[in-house]
């Protein structure tokens, strides 16, 4: 077990290390392939994942059957497709393994008994709920408002795992633009 992923992902002033304990507990190691699926479209998520390596993608078909991934999720960071897990509808989206990669799963109902039965569980959720929101909005905001350019050098400072282990075309549906314009973009960057 790797304990700094769980410190890192449920890291909340209110988790004593007795709550992490107990937390880590629910976890199970599950080992993925690249391409292996954790969940596909039209099936409901009955758990959520914290990847300790490897990389993650949700990615939903457009009306012309291409793939379009919407989100990555890199180490040290939580697989969730929330709409489904807490709504308990079928998801709209794929969540897929880009590299091999270890996870460790937490089923629903086992969130559910900390979520009811400890307030440290509450606050880190609310609040990773919170960053979550944040985040979607922001990206948004910025699909609309920053160039294609701006986003890519941006994923690079910030997120370099998905600019090394993800393939250029995955990145540039995440980015809204044809892999040739990022082919493009990325000349242009060595060039100058």
């Amino acid at each position: 077990m790797e304990p700094t992923l769980f410190q890192t992902v449920y890291s909340h002033p209110m988790f004593t290390s007795l709550d992490l304990q107990k937390t880590v507990s629910l976890h199970q190691k599950v080992i993925l392939k690249k391409n292996d699926f954790l969940l596909k479209e039209g099936k409901i998520a009955n758990a959520y994942y914290l990847v300790e390596s490897g990389l993650i993608r949700f990615y939903v078909n457009d009306f012309n059957g291409n793939e379009i991934t919407t989100q990555f999720i890199c180490e040290n960071e939580i697989v969730n497709e929330v709409s489904s897990l807490f709504q308990r509808i079928p998801s709209v989206q794929n969540i897929q393994a880009v590299t091999d990669a270890i996870v460790w799963k937490i089923e629903f109902n086992d969130f559910q008994y900390l979520y009811h039965s400890m307030e440290s569980v509450r606050e880190w959720g609310r609040e990773w709920m919170s960053a979550q929101l944040f985040q979607i909005q922001q990206r948004s905001i910025e699909m609309i408002t920053q160039s294609a350019s701006f986003r890519y050098l941006q994923l690079m400072e910030q997120r370099p795992p998905i600019i090394q282990q993800a393939p250029l075309k995955q990145i540039a549906s995440y980015l809204g633009i044809a892999d040739t314009s990022l082919s493009r973009i990325r000349k242009e960057l060595v060039s100058s």
